[in-house]
């Protein structure tokens, strides 16, 4: 049975009905019309409106251009990721370097979180603090923790006022946003504890009054990982309430070289600062973010491969102690806002990979057979991270 049209090779109707065969329907073929100068009937014919093109090329008489493809507009940068951007701009004119440092303290600020950094001294830790206090529009202080630093040292305590014969509250220095705990395994435990009540709850209790310290409000902790005479090892307990533990090394040699260069000159820091570094945000601004942030869209994949991860570590054969709960949350957190720096409103496995070892060095702890043989977090982490496998959103 034939199921087409047979065409004669000189001629083709104008049009043809359709043909129905049993179930099947084929359309009829478009009609064709013959003949450009009407001599030859298999030439195909051209629309009179239309000038002909020559073969002579573009630019030619009679030659029709072709139409300019229209370009793509970019798309918009979002509030938050123009606001990272310019912050990593303008924090890279003083602060030379130091990307992971950078990215995850912006992070644990605009996650409500906070950070612990290790790194020999000398590696611009408080100048990369003041300067992060300057573009964000914050306040910035600092407390050398020391041996003999007193919880009151750090809180502030009542004092009495002679006028009025009555005590009065006196702030101490963490009364600030941006707080640089210098070497804060020199202190006591009991200083620790004065600050958990401030890290994880925002405010300074004393003689039954509360006192809120400013927001948004990021401490972030150092500790040498060289010396550790006279140090107190920083319990389980509160090195879960940071958030984030940034590595500083050692700067690169073009970075090296170009820190000499800029720091080099006998210039107030102060001034420097006032008049190269501009003022992207200020802290209204950064706390609506926050709770912005916290709006952009987990999927449920996504959530099982973080719970995995995190639950993985408690079977590691290398690790002691894995990691807790608190561990997955700071991972989405830092996912969604490490999503926002991106400009969506989604994140993906790529934000948690990123966000995942920063995450998760400080709450593990080695086995002391994997210290003998000399293996890294990091670098087990990592391991950890390829055996799992990544959903498809």
């Amino acid at each position: 049975m034939q199921t087409g049209w047979k065409i004669s090779a000189r001629s083709a109707p104008a049009a043809m009905a359709p043909v129905i065969i049993g179930a099947f329907y084929q359309s009829p073929c478009p009609t064709v019309t013959m003949s450009q100068n009407n001599s030859d009937p298999l030439s195909p014919a051209r629309d009179a409106s239309v000038p002909p093109v020559s073969s002579a090329g573009i630019g030619s008489p009679g030659v029709v251009p072709a139409a300019p493809i229209a370009p793509v507009p970019a798309i918009a940068a979002t509030p938050t990721q123009k606001i990272f951007e310019e912050a990593m701009t303008e924090i890279g004119k003083i602060f030379v370097g130091q990307e992971e440092l950078v990215t995850v303290s912006l992070v644990a600020l605009f996650s409500g979180g906070h950070v612990l950094i290790e790194g020999v001294p000398g590696l611009g830790k408080t100048l990369f603090v003041r300067t992060l206090g300057r573009v964000l529009g914050c306040q910035f202080g600092r407390i050398q923790f020391t041996a003999d630093l007193m919880p009151s040292d750090i809180t502030g305590a009542p004092i009495l006022d002679l006028k009025t014969q009555d005590f009065r509250f006196r702030a101490g220095p963490v009364f600030t946003q941006f707080l640089l705990a210098d070497e804060i395994n020199r202190s006591p435990a009991k200083t620790h504890a004065a600050l958990l009540e401030i890290m994880q709850e925002y405010r300074v209790t004393i003689d039954g009054v509360s006192h809120p310290v400013p927001r948004p409000f990021l401490v972030m902790a150092t500790q040498n990982p060289i010396e550790s005479e006279g140090t107190y090892s920083l319990p389980e307990a509160q090195l879960d309430r940071f958030m984030f533990k940034a590595i500083v090394s050692y700067p690169g040699e073009a970075e090296e070289a170009r820190i000499l260069d800029l720091h080099s000159r006998q210039v107030d820091l102060g001034a420097i600062l006032k008049e190269e570094v501009k003022q992207v945000t200020n802290a209204e601004t950064i706390l609506q973010m926050i709770k912005a942030n916290s709006e952009v869209r987990i999927e449920p994949k996504l959530l099982a491969y973080i719970n995995r991860i995190v639950r993985s570590t408690r079977a590691w054969p290398t690790f002691h102690m894995g990691a807790s709960p608190r561990a997955g949350l700071a991972i989405v957190q830092g996912a969604r806002t490490l999503a926002a720096f991106r400009g969506r409103n989604y994140a993906v496995p790529d934000d948690v990979v990123e966000i995942a070892i920063p995450a998760l060095r400080h709450r593990v702890v080695m086995s002391a057979e994997a210290e003998v043989e000399g293996l890294l977090v990091d670098s087990e982490l990592r391991t950890l991270l390829r055996g799992i496998e990544v959903p498809r959103l």
